[in-house]
């Protein structure tokens, strides 16, 4: 789907189609922004080709989700590929990044997606009720889009950190085989979100230093101010990537002790039946019967004997152990 806004100086937004996009750009009356979403890659192509003009390798660029976020200059207009973040799963905590392509030109901005970007969604509804958006220039809704994008991406961050404490939580209360299962996945959105931010934070610190003459000085400031943002992001993802990690540490010194206690349980029941073990081997042997007349060897008083060690030497070592503070 190809949908069209143009912005007046009136301060009108207009709802046009895509046969009037190329007449509405040759007349330099306000700004245009062109979204591009769930359209085939030959009808984008030609799309881009013949109304824009633009450059076959940035087209392609374009037309390929396999970039991470960079920003390339052509001949009269910048192409931009931005990620976004969103939650597939909410139990593994799995996320996906999204690709967003923006072509920014001096009276236009092209938006291009394969999925829906709710960025996107909510500042095209904006756009339709709020006449600030019309008042300035296309950088400048640039700057609403991506600031849209820093705000999810923000959430995100805030839902990982939340989900990082309920896992601390978890481990020490009743750490379990789930427990491992979520550290990972949250260990894997984190450095996925790690591998976004870097290179999105050098985009925007691009835009914001004037590096690029499309940019209007008067635009530069908000670009800094995402710029801001995603130092911000990026240093937090950092922390929660350490916190992750101290969990998964915290995890298997958790499970290690547990296991060691079971270890010592066992060994303790082990050692107090050993001396009954001996005990009865010991008196269970024929050989004394040819030593000691039977009667003696099977009385009433060795039979009271072996049945009060029986009793008391467990107990007696119990109370040993307790004593030497083996448990």
């Amino acid at each position: 789907m190809i949908r069209s806004l143009l912005f007046t100086p009136s301060g009108e937004t207009k709802t046009i189609s895509s046969e009037q996009i190329q007449s509405v750009l040759g007349q330099n009356h306000g700004f245009l922004w062109v979204d591009i979403d769930f359209e085939s890659l030959e009808s984008s192509k030609l799309f881009l080709k013949d109304v824009f003009k633009f450059h076959p390798l940035s087209i392609d660029d374009a037309l390929q989700e396999t970039h991470m976020p960079k920003v390339d200059i052509w001949d009269d207009y910048l192409y931009m590929v931005l990620r976004t973040v969103i939650q597939e799963e909410q139990d593994k905590f799995e996320i996906s990044t999204p690709e967003l392509d923006i072509f920014l030109g001096p009276n236009y901005l092209v938006t291009f997606h394969e999925f829906s970007i709710k960025s996107v969604e909510k500042i095209w509804d904006l756009c339709q009720k709020d006449s600030q958006y019309s008042s300035r220039s296309a950088a400048y809704l640039l700057y609403h889009i991506t600031d849209e994008i820093a705000s999810t991406i923000m959430l995100m961050v805030e839902n990982l950190d939340n989900r990082i404490d309920k896992i601390e939580d978890e481990i020490f209360d009743n750490p379990k085989n789930e427990t491992l299962e979520h550290i990972f996945s949250v260990k894997r959105a984190v450095l996925r979100l790690r591998r976004t931010l870097l290179p999105q934070r050098e985009v925007f610190s691009k835009l914001a230093n004037g590096n690029y003459p499309i940019v209007e000085e008067k635009d530069q400031a908000y670009f800094r101010n995402i710029y801001d943002h995603m130092v911000r992001l990026y240093e937090i993802n950092e922390s929660l990537r350490e916190l992750i990690g101290g969990a998964l540490d915290t995890y298997l010194s958790v499970v290690n002790n547990r296991m060691n206690d079971v270890m010592k349980t066992l060994t303790i029941i082990t050692t107090l039946f050993m001396p009954l073990s001996f005990l009865t081997g010991f008196f269970g042997m024929n050989f004394f019967q040819a030593v000691i007349p039977l009667e003696v060897w099977t009385g009433k008083l060795v039979f009271t004997l072996i049945i009060a060690g029986m009793i008391f030497i467990p107990l007696g070592m119990y109370a040993w152990m307790r004593r030497r503070a083996w448990m």
